[in-house]
């Protein structure tokens, strides 16, 4: 029986490359330029050509903004993550600001909120939000969104504050009438190791109904590991795994949906390839 604390083995590569929309390259382990080639190497011989390097607190954001200038495979997306935003204020406000209009700084995110852990009070969260919301419409960068056991008030505070133009469901976790309502609205949803757990038929369904230029890919790395190597430490390398199952679970070559969602991604974050 494998080691719970042994990465996934990397698969055989995806017949076109894909960009993984969402990890955490500090928390994979990466420091330095050096790993993080590591890691975007790993990813690449899986086929995932690029990664969007998300931040979760301030120092985070930092390093995710130098990290994407250390390897062309990597951008960066920098917010304050809503369980983060007891303590938001002035100098978490600017310091966003500054990094936020960087070239490799692609979206702003992740920030939403999150129902389930109580580190923050809701009103913290829901200021924040509203502050995020506010950034990316300014900077004309989309929205990367934390939804934890909060998707009604989510879409009524973007509904109440104007959505950007471009809104992104990060590690979609509702189901098939809550994706619709976020489809019909022109949100894009992205997809996480949970969409492959067969127990998880919620999701399932609503993975199915949603429009190929909507879906994007992610590992949320190094958490939520896909099936079957849930509980062990996830990778960029390992969104190959989830491409593959929705290709099967929607019926759809493997290829033209590694394409479709490149595409996706592309478009969604103003990719320069």
């Amino acid at each position: 029986m494998a080691d719970k604390r042994e990465r996934p083995p990397v698969p055989e590569a995806l017949p076109a490359p894909v960009i993984d929309a969402h990890t955490h390259l500090d928390a994979c382990g990466a420091e330095n330029a050096a790993d993080v080639a590591v890691l975007l190497d790993r990813a690449e011989a899986a086929g995932v050509s690029h990664v969007i390097t998300v931040a979760d607190d301030l120092a985070a954001a930092r390093w995710a903004a130098e990290a994407s200038t250390w390897d062309p495979r990597v951008y960066a997306a920098v917010a304050v993550h809503p369980t983060r935003t007891s303590s938001f204020g002035d100098e978490e406000k600017a310091e966003l600001e500054r990094l936020a209009v960087l070239p490799r700084v692609v979206a702003i995110g992740e920030t939403g909120l999150d129902y389930y852990w109580d580190y923050s009070p809701p009103a913290a969260q829901h200021d924040a939000f509203r502050w995020h919301i506010d950034l990316s419409k300014r900077v004309g960068k989309p929205l990367m969104i934390h939804d934890r056991d909060a998707h009604e008030d989510i879409l009524k505070v973007l509904d109440s504050e104007g959505a950007p133009s471009t809104v992104v469901f990060h590690c979609f976790s509702g189901d098939a009438d809550f994706a619709r309502r976020c489809v019909d609205a022109g949100y894009v949803l992205s997809f996480a190791g949970p969409v492959t757990f067969k127990n998880a038929r919620a999701l399932r369904e609503a993975a199915q109904l949603v429009p190929q230029d909507q879906l994007l890919v992610e590992t949320d790395a190094p958490f939520l590991t896909p099936h079957p190597f849930r509980g062990r430490p996830n990778e960029p390398y390992c969104v190959n795994y989830t491409v593959r199952d929705l290709a099967t679970l929607r019926g759809e070559d493997l290829s033209e949906l590694c394409a479709a969602v490149t595409r996706t991604a592309q478009r969604v974050f103003g990719l320069d390839h």
